[in-house]
């Protein structure tokens, strides 16, 4: 069981972690596809999508948004169409209208009155304030990749947030739903980690590469942390 106590900040992963992501790609990929004559299950557009994706961020850094409009043209490459414009613009603009998980806010709510709440995420800062506004919670500190320069898994981004934060890798909490871009690297800094499992009653990865990692705590939602969390008295820090 871990020492909520001995923690000041909570820093979450947003996209597949806060905001339903996988809901948010199928949405905008589909509708794509479809124009195309292209039928795939939803867990492969899901897999295809992550494959692309991480190849992007693995390249030399660009915006989220130029690196979604090339994961559009993946999808092209890979399944024999050329998208338009309009169509490479789209995943990106959709991302405002991604809806948070339904435990969300609420959880981050109650999560806020015994802690700072941090955003650590490979996104935009424009992109990000269209998602802040569905969180409904203010942020302690907002540090997306755009900031830093690179994407997570790259350690940079975590070392960014202790820098920016000023404080040990002890006292903070991270929180997220992806091993591969968050759980495996935070863990390799010396942070505690929590792995959300949204996906623990589907197999599979979805729109996230395969990892292996040992999280100090699995929940299968944000939910159930936070009531752990509001199960352990507060002490003063």
């Amino acid at each position: 069981m871990l020492d909520f106590n001995r923690f000041t900040y909570l820093s979450f992963d947003c996209y597949g972690t806060l905001i339903d992501w996988e809901r948010g790609i199928l949405a905008a990929i589909r509708p794509i596809l479809d124009r195309h004559a292209i039928a795939l299950p939803d867990e492969q557009i899901l897999e295809l999508y992550g494959e692309l994706e991480s190849d992007a961020e693995h390249g030399p850094y660009r915006t989220y948004r130029e690196l979604l409009a090339s994961v559009v043209d993946g999808f092209g490459t890979r399944l024999g169409f050329v998208p338009t414009g309009d169509e490479r613009r789209s995943l990106a603009a959709s991302i405002a209208d991604w809806p948070p998980f339904p435990d969300t806010v609420a959880a981050l709510r109650s999560l806020s009155r015994r802690y700072q709440l941090v955003i650590l995420s490979n996104i935009d800062d424009d992109l990000f304030a269209g998602s802040a506004r569905r969180l409904q919670v203010p942020f302690a500190m907002v540090i997306t990749a755009q900031q830093v320069g690179s994407y997570k898994p790259d350690p940079r981004n975590f070392r960014t947030l202790l820098d920016r934060l000023d404080t040990t890798p002890d006292r903070v909490l991270h929180v997220a739903q992806s091993l591969f871009h968050d759980i495996v690297p935070a863990n390799a800094l010396g942070l505690t980690t929590v792995w959300v499992n949204r996906r623990h009653d589907r197999p599979g990865f979805g729109a996230t590469p395969a990892a292996t990692a040992q999280p100090d705590l699995e929940v299968p939602d944000l939910a159930t942390l936070a009531q752990q969390v509001g199960a352990e008295p507060a002490t003063n820090r």
